[in-house]
């Protein structure tokens, strides 16, 4: 059985929600840890250890809370703020006025952090941003004045909880590019497995069908013809690849944005284009166009012109050689210019006939070939031999092309 892969789901977040339910544990028990070594300075303890217990109940009952980002809802996160914020504001009825006034620690300690945190991987720096503010405002409330040592500590864990979210959004944001990555990749495999099994079946078995009926004639003849041309559309389908479908995000805290939108071909259209994409619809049971696996980038009005010009060859081909005649096209890039061949496996032309052609006023191959190439800054050379067919050698160089492009676009400004 073929091996298919599978991208699994991952989660980068995961190690920060175990870290936060181990922080909660231990900042709770650090809290209650500190109200036992100084209970005797407490005006009212039985306040602290009431809210102690429950704050003990409720750490270790939300625990599982705490163990992802489905389980944390927002209504778990405002009932836990709720209890840290209790916590500082109660403080000055438990502790001693002289200790409050001297910046000593409130109830629940730095377990308060824990609280902000969870908003920060939950919600990102903005949830972590509005709940850092409430604890903020809470300790001024409990201090009673803007202390220095109190706006030391709300300032830092405002800054350490946003940047914390922050994190955790780009973390989450890398987790989506890695897993597409990933997808992508297990397509072009699935794609390379699926053109291995189709080369070696269903293609081969068209081309023996094309042969075979060549051979035979008649009506089996048509039946290899349609044999080849679907060849042909099924080569050109695998050869085009599978591309999963990109799904796409609006907002910009998950990464780039990706938009689904109506363009045509080239939004620019003096943009270089494929030339191997207009030559594709020649290719057929009697046309073989062999091509580079990159594209061949032209300049539009090049692209288009020699296009045009191996049409010409080919109508030519038809018309002088006969409608069932082969004709085979060669593409070659070359660092500085484009190579297209042509060739056809004729009688050939006799020596003297183009430019007899010309004197009776057929201008096919001087005006619909030789002076396409001409007008692109190229050249269209013939070569015939009586009884071994004629090729057409088209030479496009690609700086004229270019040239051609940006001349129209002045023109049209």
């Amino acid at each position: 059985m073929a091996r298919r892969e599978r991208v699994m789901r991952m989660s980068v977040e995961q190690p920060l929600w175990r870290a936060l339910a181990g922080y909660r544990v231990l900042t709770m028990l650090y809290a209650i840890g500190f109200f036992a070594t100084a209970h005797s300075g407490f005006v009212r303890p039985w306040v602290a250890v009431a809210y102690y217990a429950v704050l003990f109940v409720w750490t270790l009952a939300t625990l599982p809370k705490v163990s992802g980002a489905a389980s944390c809802t927002k209504r778990f996160l405002a009932a836990d703020l709720t209890i840290a914020l209790t916590g500082i504001l109660i403080t000055p009825l438990a502790d001693a006025p002289e200790r409050v006034a001297d910046g000593g620690p409130t109830l629940p300690s730095i377990w308060t952090a824990g609280s902000v945190l969870a908003f920060a991987i939950k919600g990102g720096w903005r949830w972590a941003a509005v709940a850092s503010t409430l604890v903020a405002v809470a300790n001024l409330v409990e201090r009673g004045s803007p202390a220095r040592d109190t706006v030391h500590n709300v300032i830092l864990v405002w800054v350490a909880s946003i940047a914390i979210g922050y994190v955790v959004e780009v973390a989450r944001a890398s987790e989506r590019t890695l897993a597409r990555a990933l997808e992508i990749e297990a397509a072009t495999r699935e794609r390379e497995r699926l053109a291995r099994d189709i080369h070696d079946s269903v293609l081969q078995v068209l081309a023996m069908v094309q042969r075979r009926g060549a051979v035979i004639g008649g009506e089996a003849a048509e039946l290899g013809r349609l044999a080849g041309e679907q060849e042909v559309a099924l080569r050109t389908l695998v050869s085009g690849g599978l591309v999963p479908v990109s799904r796409l995000s609006e907002d910009a805290a998950e990464g780039a944005l990706v938009r689904a939108v109506d363009e045509p071909e080239s939004t620019d259209p003096d943009g270089p284009v494929d030339l191997r994409a207009l030559l594709a619809p020649y290719a057929g049971s009697l046309v073989n166009l062999a091509e580079p696996g990159a594209p061949v980038l032209l300049a539009p009005p090049a692209a288009r012109e020699l296009a045009a010009a191996v049409g010409a060859a080919l109508d030519n081909v038809r018309k002088h050689v006969g409608a069932d005649a082969r004709a085979w096209i060669l593409v070659e890039d070359e660092p500085d210019e484009v190579i297209v061949t042509v060739r056809d496996e004729g009688p050939g032309i006799p020596e003297g006939r183009l430019a007899e052609a010309e004197g009776e006023g057929r201008l096919g191959v001087a005006l619909s070939i030789r002076g396409r190439l001409r007008d692109l800054g190229g050249t269209a050379e013939l070569i015939s031999v009586p009884g071994q067919g004629t090729e057409v050698e088209l030479r496009t160089p690609k700086e004229s092309g270019g040239t051609a492009a940006r001349g129209k676009a002045a023109d049209r400004e």
